[in-house]
């Protein structure tokens, strides 16, 4: 096993780390950093904040993680608020490695973490601060663990419970979209092989309890604190949001499936040969089919909701990389001689396709990391606002941010930074303040400060096409 742990070790490095922190966060990567960033400097860990506004469209669990990784460095940076995705990727691969070796064996389990490891979608997301990326793995380890056990029928008690530990976590990093993945998973393994009476035990039960309370121990306080916010409704307006199409999509929409096979190549073309494999015993055979129709059903059923996207299929991801692990290292499995790998003849044959993804993933990153970001880097959006706006603060200076709403560039704006949701929040010792555009003749025109008045010193506008200003408030006309 330690051969294999090492193999896999070198392998994440090899793919996730190379170029982790040289490009400036995009996307929805400042909604888990912010956060973060305020949990720091205000000390509540329970209500997570993006500017001046409480955030209850996610829970906090990607938050925690990346204020838990700015704490142990000692730094806020890309990398640091990178590295939990990164760890929970391994987190999922070292699963494959040490718990599923009894049931797929010492090849099959190898072969399983590396497809984890190669697959598009867990590359894209395992590179950034994105909630697919924890939501996903927690989930992964939890089938992971659950046909683990199942298949070499441990006790009761273990089987169905310690993986509701993972899925409790998963719902705080996310929802509990991740609940119907499972279930599909383990139902339709339980359909195939005849025993889905085992479903109904009393250890099931405790499982669920744990899973509930893990996400209620965050939760009831959140409501407790925050009750003038109407948590639960912006949790319910979320959920309902994503069942009714709210902001629907056609084209997007009909690219649901596409994509959402896309984010596990270059696998989804071993599926297709899936009718070729043979295995060694009826359960494993029924154990296959069982995932099979698992996956294809829970991926088509919310792939076909009105407002899915395609990335809420990837918690479907691990179980897929063990139904391809189990088809490779089956009885027979026929292959077209164009996905034989002819120079790696000495590796055994179920491990070939594997090691040659690995190896070309690898050789990708490797050059995409030290050819293609140095170039990308030139092209920063984010970084040069802040640039701007520091460039123009006095030193020393606290700068005030009226109700800035989302604001990727504030992360690498230098402290202090406070926010305040109006101006007539704003303190009188406040000297240097930004506004978005709505905000800004108000302030200007404000006799808060007198005989001082507030001036534009900077207007910019970003990538989004938001303008903001930095107000000085000081007495020169």
């Amino acid at each position: 096993m330690a051969r294999r742990l090492i193999v896999i070790l070198l392998i994440w490095a090899a793919i996730y780390l190379p170029g982790l922190g040289t490009l400036e966060i995009k996307g929805e990567e400042g909604r888990r950093i912010l956060p973060a960033v305020a949990m720091l400097q205000t000390g509540n860990y329970i209500v997570p904040q993006v500017g001046s506004d409480p955030y209850f469209s996610k829970p906090p669990l990607a938050n925690w993680l990346v204020a838990a990784s700015f704490s142990v460095f000692g730094k806020r940076n890309e990398w640091a608020a990178r590295l939990p995705s990164a760890l929970c990727v391994l987190g999922v691969a070292l699963a494959f490695i040490a718990v599923g070796s009894a049931a797929l064996g010492t090849n099959g389990s190898l072969a399983a973490a590396l497809i984890w490891l190669t697959n598009f979608g867990i590359i894209e997301k395992g590179r950034l601060i994105e909630i697919e990326a924890l939501y996903a793995s927690l989930t992964g380890i939890a089938i992971v663990y659950w046909l683990s056990f199942w298949r070499e029928r441990r006790p009761q008690w273990l089987t169905w419970t310690l993986p509701w530990v993972f899925l409790g976590l998963a719902m705080l990093a996310k929802g509990p979209l991740h609940v119907v993945f499972f279930y599909a998973v383990v139902i339709g393994v339980l359909y195939r092989t005849g025993e889905l009476r085992d479903l109904f035990n009393t250890a099931h039960l405790l499982g669920i309890i744990v899973m509930v309370a893990i996400f209620a121990a965050w939760a009831i306080p959140c409501l407790q604190l925050a009750e003038e916010s109407n948590v639960a409704h912006a949790w319910s307006r979320q959920f309902s949001g994503r069942l009714s199409g709210e902001d629907f999509n056609l084209l997007g929409w009909l690219m649901n499936i596409p994509r959402g096979l896309a984010y596990f190549l270059p696998w989804t073309i071993l599926l297709a040969f899936m009718s070729s494999a043979r295995f060694a015993g009826e359960r494993d055979a029924g154990m296959a089919s069982g995932l099979a129709w698992g996956i294809a059903l829970s991926f088509i059923t919310v792939s076909l909701v009105p407002g899915a996207l395609p990335r809420y299929t990837m918690p479907l991801l691990a179980a897929a990389a063990w139904l391809v692990a189990m088809l490779i290292t089956a009885e027979t499995f026929d292959l077209p001689a164009w996905l034989r790998p002819r120079p790696m003849a000495r590796i055994p044959l179920e491990l070939r396709v594997p090691a040659f993804v690995a190896a070309a993933v690898c050789l990708a990153i490797a050059v995409y990391a030290f050819a293609a970001m140095p170039f990308l880097k030139k092209r920063q959006k984010v970084r040069n606002i802040a640039a701007q706006i520091n460039a123009a603060l006095t030193p020393g200076q606290p700068l005030y941010a009226i109700d800035p709403d989302y604001q990727p560039s504030l992360f690498y704006v230098r402290d202090p930074i406070i926010y305040v949701p109006r101006v007539l929040d704003l303190p009188p010792e406040a000297r240097e303040v930004l506004v978005q555009a709505r905000d800004e003749a108000a302030a200007t025109s404000s006799d808060r400060w007198e005989p001082m008045k507030a001036h534009p010193v900077l207007r910019l506008r970003d990538y989004r096409n938001k303008s903001v200003t930095l107000l000085r408030i000081s007495g020169d006309s």
